[in-house]
């Protein structure tokens, strides 16, 4: 018998039902630009889940729904869009908004994410189990951009560009199973979490 604590972590990717409980299926595009990404991840819940039927592993799966910190990675593949503001915003550059800026997601301070995997890792109920871990407050992409201009007190202007294809149009958990499992609720805001993370940024800028 083969025991241990094995964690994996998805997010769904433009959801037919939001905010999104853990018993949505997804619906992915299999032949699209992202079919790797959010394929490989479900692929990855099926087989977790198969070896903890098989060979009785506590496997827990949470759903993280966008984190974000200092530490936010601004560049390359993985860079996304809080990190790719607040570097335009610090450079006085303009602010490249992808389709209209209405699309949604759901920031989640990386504190809050940790201290929530935490927590599931910890407890024998959560075994087997699907856990949506995420800050179920919603922002559009636009609003964010907006933000990062108020508080960087740029001069940035905003500029739209086409929405790249099967972007996910909007982003939002429901988190009561991890509320009611462990009492989890986020505990820093998106305001304070994003002050953090700009100075963060403005530290490696000057360090640079």
């Amino acid at each position: 018998m083969i025991s241990g604590r094995y964690l994996l972590t998805i997010n769904v990717c433009n959801p037919e039902v939001v905010p999104t409980p853990e018993s949505y299926w997804g619906k992915v595009n299999p032949i699209g630009p992202r079919s790797c990404y959010d394929e490989g991840k479900r692929f990855a819940e099926a087989l977790l889940v198969a070896y903890g039927k098989q060979y009785g592993l506590d496997v827990k799966i949470p759903r993280i729904f966008t984190s974000y910190g200092p530490r936010l990675r601004e560049d390359g593949l993985y860079g996304r869009a809080m990190s790719r503001f607040i570097m335009q915003a610090l450079a006085d550059k303009p602010i490249t908004v992808y389709g209209d800026g209405k699309q949604t997601r759901s920031f989640c301070y990386i504190t809050d994410t940790v201290r929530g995997l935490m927590l599931l890792t910890a407890i024998d109920e959560a075994k087997g189990e699907v856990v949506n871990v995420g800050n179920a407050q919603e922002v559009t992409i636009l609003e964010l951009a907006k933000k990062i201009k108020e508080l960087t007190k740029c001069g940035s202007a905003l500029t739209f560009h086409p929405l790249p294809k099967d972007d996910p149009k909007r982003r939002c958990p429901v988190t009561s199973k991890l509320e009611e499992l462990v009492g989890w609720k986020p505990q820093v805001g998106f305001e304070k979490g994003l002050k953090r993370t700009i100075k963060g940024f403005s530290s490696k800028k000057t360090m640079s």
